[in-house]
């Protein structure tokens, strides 16, 4: 009978779990439902609330930068108690700010609990991050982070249209209420179906002293921190998209609230698909090199997206099939670089996992604003967009030798099975 607690058996049989893949990317997913299903509302809560533009996209840039601290809270409390008690608590709290939200009288009450909505429902990507890292190593956990894209992206292709729907039956408030019923499901499903993946005697003590040497360690590991600030600068990407499409293509380009949904589902298909194709290419291919190729094949199509802004070509179509190609390139990015940043940290993949949430988090929380800042229209959409893309491939150069020839280690890419048994000595 296998040990559930042995990543070397648990790797060979978990990827091959559909009800795995789908219970942890229901997890992970919670995030962008909280900022997906809002989405639509933007422009409804600017008019109920008597606010600005700047002022409505800074409730979503809050979420983001207080999930940036919670992750650093939750994923240090999850190496020290196990990765169920973090979940609970987290999910039930969202559960609780949710109901909260929906009562707000005011933007400045909303952007405040947001934030502290942010830092609870952090709990429950950290720990799904956690998790993967206990029972797996390289390309099995590249693989596995592509598959739960495919649960991800559920959320950019239907919780827009989930929630303008419950936003035109009712209003922008009923949204809060379905996330607050979306956090009791979660919750009931840890409860009742989430194994415990990290053994007692493999718990951190969780000292205050420990816990900052463990973090001042990844703080100074150059090569670990270039590539945990990958997948913040890709969400910057996609939040920046995010806070200005809905009013880039309803007030610039005229569409309606469901054709917007309907842009959003189809850009989020992109994300999906490319995730699949990299769960597929991640076989063949090492992670490093898929990543360096997705960055600057991802720049090169942004900065042609910048040319059909500025010249109008194609007009909405236009846009729409620019934000579709650089959307694709985003799928293959994450993935590989949070797996190449925790295969040193199995230890403390909690907190390591902490610290590229926090930055996935908190980069994208500090970015996303530009958009409104700079004018809040298309080309200042594109132009922040830009900046994340090619902030990245120069994070990606300077920090790690993935563009040198014959500069990344090959300990760094062995085969996952020695991966595996090199990992379990380890902790």
């Amino acid at each position: 009978m296998t040990d559930p607690s042995n990543p070397q058996n648990i790797s060979k049989q978990a990827p091959r779990s559909f009800k795995y893949i789908l219970m942890l990317g229901a997890l992970a997913a919670l995030p962008a439902l909280t900022t997906d299903m809002y989405l639509p509302s933007l422009p409804a809560v600017e008019a109920d609330l008597q606010t600005t533009q700047t002022a409505v996209q800074l409730t979503l840039s809050g979420t983001l930068v207080g999930a940036g601290i919670g992750q650093l809270v939750i994923g240090p409390f999850s190496d020290r108690f196990g990765r169920r008690l973090p979940l609970v608590i987290g999910i039930s709290l969202h559960v609780v700010f949710s109901l909260l939200c929906s009562l707000t009288p005011n933007i400045e009450t909303l952007t405040g609990l947001r934030v502290v909505q942010g830092f609870f429902n952090a709990a429950a990507a950290v720990v799904a991050l956690a998790v993967i890292r206990d029972r797996f190593v390289g390309s099995a956990a590249a693989q596995l982070l592509s598959r739960l894209m495919l649960v991800i992206g559920v959320a950019p292709l239907l919780a827009p249209t989930v929630g303008q729907a419950i936003a035109g039956l009712w209003d922008w408030r009923a949204v809060f209420y379905a996330l607050a019923v979306i956090g009791v499901v979660l919750v009931a499903i840890v409860w009742r179906f989430m194994p415990e993946t990290l053994p007692e005697d493999r718990r951190s003590p969780g000292h205050p002293s420990h816990v900052a040497r463990a973090y001042w360690s990844l703080l100074w590991d150059k090569h670990f921190m270039a590539l945990a600030v990958i997948p913040g600068l890709g969400l910057a990407l996609i939040m920046s998209y995010v806070v200005g499409s809905p009013f880039v293509f309803q007030n610039e380009y005229g569409l309606t609230a469901q054709q917007f949904a309907l842009v959003f589902a189809l850009n989020g298909a992109a994300l999906v698909l490319s995730a699949q194709l990299n769960a597929a290419l991640v076989r063949k291919f090492r992670p490093v090199r898929l990543l360096r190729a997705a960055l600057l094949v991802q720049l090169g199509l942004a900065l042609l997206l910048l040319v059909v802004v500025a010249t109008g070509a194609g007009g909405p179509f236009g846009l729409m099939a620019g934000l579709w190609l650089v959307l694709s390139a985003q799928g293959m990015i994450p993935a590989n670089a949070s797996v190449l940043a925790l295969h040193n940290y199995g230890h403390m993949a909690g907190t390591a996992a902490a610290v590229i949430g926090a930055l996935q988090s908190g980069v994208a929380g500090l970015v996303s604003p530009l958009v409104g800042f700079l004018g809040g229209n298309a080309l200042s959409m594109v132009s922040v967009m830009i900046g994340s893309c090619a902030l990245a491939v120069i994070v990606l150069a300077a920090g790690t030798p993935a563009y040198r020839k014959g500069g990344w280690p090959e300990h760094a890419e062995r085969d996952d099975d020695q991966r595996v048994s090199a990992d379990s000595a380890d902790d």
